[in-house]
């Protein structure tokens, strides 16, 4: 599974918007490969940001 599938996953399974970096932990994925699939998903317009570095999915 590719790092943007976990993310994205991971983002439609919590509650709340969610930082980089709590992404990362719950993950267990480098920081750096989570901005990377962040940058991607919100590119495809899959994820929203209610506010700045947070993210949380479509």
């Amino acid at each position: 599974m590719e790092a943007s599938e976990v993310v994205l996953k991971t983002l439609k399974n919590a509650n709340k918007p969610m930082k980089a970096g709590e992404i990362a932990q719950v993950t267990g994925i480098e920081k750096a490969e989570v901005d990377k699939a962040l940058k991607k998903l919100k590119k495809d317009e899959k994820i929203t940001s209610p506010k700045m570095c947070f993210y949380q999915a479509k």
